[in-house]
This record gives structure tokens, sequence and C-alpha cells, in this order.
């Protein structure tokens, strides 16, 4: 082998060495979310004033399984997909809302994904409250991939709930104006699903700033949802994703 023969293989094999690299990160970075997806963020909905659409709900190919949740564009509204269908929840008055099965809507931030699988755990007769749940349910996932999707079915004794409302035209750059026109409504001894997303990792981008835990409820006659603000748990099951 000739010195120019030597050269060459020794750049070969260096841009073989060069290209290798980023492969193996993508890959294991691919690896770690692979079941979630996330859009937009929370923050910048509620400091930077981000209220257009980042997503179409209805450019979502795979609604096997499916669930989902953020608040609807310009903060009109409430979404929620509960296998694969899509509930869009309305303020009408102090009292009383609209709750729609449809994808033709959008939302500033949403976090998804597809499970077709769960785990059925019963809750402890002693967890009653949205803190105790949430260690409950960090309790239980140490071993599984973060961000995840959870539901909760049974019967709340009571909660609160909330739909934005956010007058047209209003300009956000605080979570004090964000909240303008919010509704809250109560919910008592009803029979619920509860759809959640947990991470601790992602706080500002689809959980509060002092919560693991992204939750909206929705009642079994499908009449009200909103995002779960409070809760007192009455007698209900977790289902975890099968790993």
């Amino acid at each position: 082998m000739n010195i120019k023969q030597l050269a060459f293989g020794l750049l070969t094999i260096g841009l073989i060495s060069c290209n290798s690299t980023p492969k193996e990160k993508n890959t294991d970075t691919t690896e770690t979310y692979p079941d979630i997806k996330i859009v937009g963020a929370m923050k910048n909905v509620m400091w930077k004033g981000e209220l257009r659409s980042s997503i179409d709900l209805d450019t979502i190919s795979d609604k096997n399984g499916l669930y989902g949740l953020g608040p609807v564009s310009y903060l009109t509204g409430e979404l929620l997909i509960n296998n694969g269908k899509s509930y869009v929840s309305k303020v009408t008055s102090d009292s009383t809302m609209t709750v729609e099965k449809t994808f033709e809507t959008s939302a500033p931030f949403l976090v998804y994904g597809n499970v077709t699988e769960w785990d059925v755990i019963e809750l402890p007769s002693d967890l009653k409250t949205t803190q105790d749940l949430e260690k409950f349910v960090d309790d239980k996932t140490t071993e599984f991939k973060r961000p995840f999707a959870f539901k909760l079915i049974g019967e709340v004794s009571s909660a609160i709930i909330h739909i934005q409302n956010l007058p047209e035209g209003t300009k956000v750059s605080s979570p004090d104006e964000a909240h303008q026109g919010q509704t809250n409504y109560n919910i008592a001894n009803e029979d619920v699903e509860i759809i959640g997303f947990f991470s601790t990792e992602h706080k500002g981008v689809f959980t509060h700033h002092d919560s693991f835990l992204h939750m909206h409820l929705i009642t079994k006659d499908e009449s009200k949802m909103g995002h779960l603000d409070e809760l007192k748990i009455n007698e209900m099951k977790l289902y975890l994703p099968k790993k």
C-alpha cells in the first residue's frame, strides 16, 4: 500500500466514525419518549401570548387508542381526546357549558399519544386528593419512560374543573391575563373519566409549574368536560400503560 492509498483509507475510516456518532445520539433521543408527542408549550401561551394554532387535531392520523389534552386556540375552550374521540368544551354561562365531539379544532399546545393496553390498579382508600394521586402515580412508575398517559375511571366525591374563555382580541403576556374569562364548574358525586399526562420534566410545557400532572375530566354522560383543578376521590381505578 502506497502513502496515497494509506491516507485515503484513514480518511474514509474517519468519515465513517464521524457519521456514526450522530446516528447513535439520535437513536437514543428517539427511544427516550417514543409514545408521547408534545406540540407548543404552556409557558409560551401564558407568557408570550402565542395563542394561535400550533396543531390542527384532524391532522393526527393515528386515532387508535389516541389520548390528548390542551386548550382550544386563543384560549376559547378545552380539548380532550379520549380513546380516539375528541371533545371540545366551551363556556355558555357561569353554570353551563357545551361539549361537542369533533376533531375540527386546534390547540396552541397539545400533549398526546397512543395507548391500547392498560394495567389496572385499585386506588387505596386513603388516597383522596390530587396531591395524593401525584405521589401514588410517581411511586408506581419509577421504571416507566416519562412522560406517559394515564387515566382514572370511577366516582368522584367532588371536583372543580375550569374552561378557558378568553375574550376575543385579548393580548396575553402573563398567566393572570391568560386566565381572564376562565369559568369554574363544580362536580359532585358523579361517575367520571379523567385523562392525564405525567412528567417530572415538563413543568411549563404541558404541566403547571407546581405539578407533575395535567388532567382533564369528562363526566360519564359526556355533558361536562374541563381542565381538572381540584379532586376528591370516592372510588376510582387507575389505568397505567402496559410497559
